[in-house]
């Protein structure tokens, strides 16, 4: 496992652990300040575009408060976690931060570390309007903690239209299979090019792809089977999952290592590497690129998973000991805004999870991807902290990382696991 995203996770289980010694006493919402600090690893093209969006709504709803973006490099938020683990430690939480839906803003709740945004939720009428499935996900004892700011499919493979051509391949089309997609690896191959990039400098792009071939493998029901502790990981699908993953890393960029996800989102859009298999944060990426959707790139559900929607769901809270709550709360009020999210969903290549929101002017991508996010099962993520404790997501990381080393299933097992005991034991 990837040394940065180990010390991150394992930083993040003991503050909420730590956390739930005492949770700091809640600030007013009703004091007057002038500062808002936010933490995100938004800072990518894309990624800072779609910030600057939120930022844009605040400075108009409240001009006379500074915005300080403390964004922190690092994909998936691998070092801002520590950042903000070491933060939540010391007493001197930032306002708002950037998590992930289901077990990451379930845990802060639990710790009490981050307040309930129930108003907000009033306010905009979003137990109405948003999605089931991240509605539950934000909630924890009836309220809920978290305001998203759209979803990102991550089930999704990318393809460069012209290396794809020029390799005799078939377009994938929507009822693509992992052995036709290994067999499509082969002829890129064959051909000359790169089969399948990579943003390996980035850990949970590994992790994603296993994920995505595991969802392919096991299906809706396995998935659910999953987070609920039920599937065996020393069962058969498992083991067939992690040989076709073995199977399709040996297709991958030998650069890969040395990229980081949007370094390798890039590679595609200039035909460095014929696949990509990444959540649709790319989208924006490719977009900010110039490269053109039916032009230059394409994309489908990987292949085995068109019938889920297997969500990325980036979500703002508010520390319970905010110095500028008022603030906070009004930050957040103003991400799922319909004039706040059209903007945001263009730069950052997510999609709403409101149904008051009018999509029409979004890409045909994006457009697709929210039939699918309304049409479809919605599963949360492991790769993100979302379907399992990050004392599992820490596991799962380690899991992966030892099978692409070994590719020994046996281990890849004992560290689920282990995990999976880990899991149980409560934090004192």
């Amino acid at each position: 496992m990837n040394r940065r995203r180990r010390a991150a996770a394992a930083v993040a289980v003991m503050v909420l652990a730590l956390a739930g010694c005492g949770p700091p006493e809640p600030t007013s919402p009703t004091k007057e300040t002038r500062r808002l600090e936010v933490v995100s690893w938004w800072t990518s093209g894309s990624e800072a575009a779609a910030l600057n969006v939120l930022f844009s709504a605040m400075h108009q709803t409240n001009p006379n408060v500074d915005v300080v973006n403390a964004a922190v490099p690092g994909g998936a938020g691998s070092q801002a976690v520590v950042a903000l683990a070491k933060r939540l430690q010391n007493g001197n939480p930032p306002d708002v931060w950037q998590t992930f839906a289901g077990k990451s803003v379930q845990g802060y709740a639990d710790r009490g570390v981050i307040r309930d945004v129930a108003p907000v939720f009033a306010e905009e009428d979003l137990r109405a309007t948003m999605q089931p499935t991240i509605l539950r996900s934000l909630m924890h004892g009836g309220k809920p903690y978290g305001v998203p700011t759209g979803a990102h499919r991550s089930n999704v493979l990318w393809f460069n239209t012209e290396l794809v051509s020029r390799a005799g391949v078939t377009p994938p089309s929507g009822t693509y299979a992992l052995a036709a997609f290994l067999d499509d690896l082969r002829k890129v191959k064959a051909s000359g090019a790169t089969p399948l990039c990579l943003g390996g400098k980035d850990p949970f792009t590994t992790v994603e792809l296993f994920e995505n071939v595991l969802l392919s493998t096991i299906g809706v029901q396995g998935w659910q089977d999953m987070a609920g502790d039920r599937l065996n990981w020393r069962g058969a699908q498992v083991r067939a999952a992690l040989r076709t993953f073995g199977d399709i890393l040996a297709y991958a960029d030998p650069g890969a290592g040395t990229l980081t996800w949007d370094a390798a989102t890039k590679k595609l859009a200039a035909g460095g590497c014929a696949f990509e298999s990444v959540n649709d944060s790319a989208y924006g990426e490719l977009v900010t690129s110039g490269a053109r959707q039916g032009r230059d790139f394409a994309a489908v559900a990987f292949p085995g998973t068109g019938e889920s929607f297997l969500a990325v769901v980036d979500v703002f809270v508010a520390a319970t000991g905010a110095e500028n709550a008022r603030n906070a709360l009004a930050f957040l009020g103003d991400i799922s805004k319909p004039e706040t999210q059209i903007p945001f969903s263009k730069a950052k290549g997510s999609v709403p999870v409101l149904r008051n929101v009018d999509i029409s002017s979004l890409s045909v991508y994006q457009r697709d991807a929210s039939r699918s996010l309304w049409g479809s099962s919605v599963l949360l993520s492991v790769a993100h902290g979302e379907a399992m404790s990050p004392a599992f997501q820490e596991g799962f990381y380690g899991a992966v990382s030892t099978y692409v080393r070994t590719r020994d299933p046996d281990t890849f097992a004992r560290d689920l696991e282990n995990a999976v005991t880990r899991d149980k034991i409560p934090p004192r």
